[in-house]
């Protein structure tokens, strides 16, 4: 595994961690996080394909985009990735808002992605979720708010190691970036929710049952919106399924990437 900076047609960069060899794989985290949160995946998928993790604008040591950058601006950034990266379409799976951004680039951009996968991804927020959503980002403009709040929600005491891992990314992150991302992330629920009927890729949309924001009925809409959708809901895992249940969703992405149809 090694860590490279990639040079996009803007003049930002980005940075890669690279591993393995075979069909390109991207993967990109969430809000607050950093390439590295997507670990256990990347140990796992580099045995059969070329996996490529990104730090996302403002995280990490990509450059960040503009204050006023929403999601379309975040999924353009992330056409402006695979074009740069040269490997024609990738398959894509992004966390939380990794997932916005990788629904939103399925949807722009099917010429660049080969199939996507949406762990713990939101789609039209209750009135209640989204105001409270939108409360938060304005504490994080604000510069308040704090790590516990977001860490009680998505991890039990039984992910203790994991949470210290994750408060330290949060700990880390800029945060002008991370109010950035997480405006975006607070306002684009529904940005592309009518359009998945268009994303005719294989798709996988997981979450876990008790993830009081990307919701299993959420995932479960999703999933029947795209054509190729399908659902997987893990009981007992919250909000970082990925890190919570690394071999389970895994072995999810995994079959996900078997999967034999090519476009419905």
């Amino acid at each position: 595994m090694m860590s490279r900076t990639l040079r996009l047609s803007d003049g930002a960069s980005v940075r890669v961690i690279e591993a393995g060899t075979g069909a390109p794989v991207l993967l990109i985290h969430g809000v607050g996080m950093r390439a590295e949160a997507w670990g256990p995946q990347i140990a796992t998928l580099s045995a059969t394909h070329r996996v490529l993790a990104v730090d996302m604008p403002g995280h990490g040591e990509s450059t960040p985009l503009p204050p006023t950058a929403r999601l379309p601006d975040f999924v353009a950034w992330a056409a402006r990735v695979i074009e740069a990266l040269a490997l024609g379409p990738v398959s894509v799976a992004g966390h939380s808002m990794g997932a916005l951004i990788a629904g939103g680039l399925a949807v722009e951009r099917p010429d660049l992605v080969a199939r996507v996968a949406l762990l713990n991804g939101v789609c039209r927020r209750s009135p209640e979720a989204r105001a409270a959503v939108l409360a938060r980002a304005e504490e994080i403009a604000r510069g308040a708010g704090g790590i516990e709040a977001p860490l009680a929600r998505w991890f039990g005491p039984e992910d203790a190691a994991i949470r210290d891992q994750v408060a330290g990314w949060l700990r880390a992150v800029d945060m002008t970036g991370y109010a950035i991302a997480y405006r975006a992330f607070a306002e684009g629920d529904s940005t592309y929710a009518d359009r998945l009927p268009q994303v005719r890729c294989p798709a996988l949309v997981l979450t876990g049952d008790g993830d009081a924001n990307s919701t299993p009925a959420m995932t479960q809409a999703m999933a029947a919106a795209m054509p190729l959708g399908q659902a997987v809901v893990l009981e007992g895992h919250r909000h970082m399924a990925n890190l919570t249940a690394p071999e389970t969703v895994s072995r999810a992405l995994t079959d996900w990437l078997a999967r034999k149809e090519a476009t419905a």
